[in-house]
């Protein structure tokens, strides 16, 4: 049967490192504050002025997953682009990538899922693999969130943890009776909580996408109840890890790694404790990088795979919750 493989990885972040000591001088806040609620040290953001998009970030993590595949851009199938932070509204970044990749005539698409959108997209890979209709597929997650952010104290639970990044994954078929490659995945969804996670661009459902009352109520700039998604998440996100094992048939023992989403290392921590997982086996690295939103999981494996801390066999799981509320994971074994 054809199978899912992760050929090679790529990452790519701003040179623009912040500090929670930089973020102190502008906000009222402190590295023990941040670090206390959110375990983030530091975060890249693109630098004010420098003409730099969501599409180009993720242009250089790709240029170093398809060096690493040893793939052209022409040769793809299909790019799949997930990300809430567009170059602009329309039309998406696929197509924007596509065209700086110059893989002339390559289907593009974009998903819009927010912190499970990478999530998302290994399982439409996986489903285009399946059914025969791609071979090489560019899977891509990146973001720009620094361009939404208001580096107030009013509002500073959004500004210290929201960040600049991209990761990237060339994923090929391959035909084998071996229990390899993307094994499993599971997604459940609940827009009864719509609004505990919300960016309003546009900030209403109807009337004027922006004016002066739109302006004035600030509804365009993320807004987060921390307090509802942390307890959702550390909820949620067990019992769909268990869900997930059952599914693919696999023993919580036999996992190598498990590589969540970096929102907040306090959530991670707990999903860690309630799941009886060792330290060792959670990789996080949101302490670095903050909450890159869709590129979280790719830059992770990225570093994983840079450190060899993976490999042949392995069982990884990536999980995550994010806006919708939405939340799912994907079982993976390396070849």
């Amino acid at each position: 049967m054809k199978r899912s493989i992760i050929k090679s990885t790529g990452r790519f972040v701003p040179d623009h490192r912040v500090t929670n000591d930089d973020l102190a001088k502008i906000l009222d806040t402190s590295d023990e504050w941040i670090r206390q609620r959110t375990g983030i040290e530091a975060r890249y953001w693109v630098k004010e002025g420098d003409d730099v998009g969501t599409s180009d970030l993720a242009l250089e993590a790709s240029k170093i997953a398809l060096g690493r595949a040893g793939w052209e851009p022409i040769d793809l199938d299909l790019i799949v682009f997930a990300t809430m932070t567009s170059d602009v509204y329309i039309p998406g970044s696929g197509v924007i990538l596509q065209h700086k990749l110059r893989a002339k005539k390559v289907p593009a698409l974009d998903i819009r899922q927010q912190c499970t959108g990478f999530l998302h997209g290994l399982e439409l890979c996986d489903a285009y693999i399946q059914s025969g209709k791609a071979q090489k597929i560019l899977m891509v997650g990146a973001e720009t969130q620094s361009r939404f952010l208001e580096l107030t104290t009013q509002n500073r639970d959004t500004a210290v943890i929201f960040a600049d990044g991209a990761g990237a994954v060339c994923i090929e078929a391959k035909e084998t009776d071996e229990a390899t490659g993307i094994l499993a995945s599971v997604f459940h969804a609940d827009g009864n909580y719509a609004g505990v996670l919300r960016a309003g661009v546009p900030a209403q459902k109807s009337g004027p996408v922006m004016n002066a009352e739109v302006l004035a109520k600030q509804e365009f700039l993320p807004y987060m109840d921390g307090r509802t998604v942390f307890k959702l998440a550390v909820t949620l996100l067990p019992k769909l890890a268990l869900e997930l094992l059952e599914k693919a048939n696999i023993q919580l023992e036999a996992l190598n790694m498990v590589v969540p989403h970096q929102a907040n290392l306090r959530i991670n921590e707990a999903f860690r404790d309630r799941m009886n997982i060792p330290a060792e086996k959670v990789y996080n690295n949101i302490q670095q990088y903050g909450n890159t939103t869709g590129a979280t999981i790719p830059i992770a494996l990225d570093e994983l795979m840079e450190k060899e801390m993976l490999k042949s066999g392995d069982h990884v799981m990536f999980i995550g919750l994010g806006a919708g509320l939405t939340w799912g994971g994907v079982l993976y074994r390396l070849p």
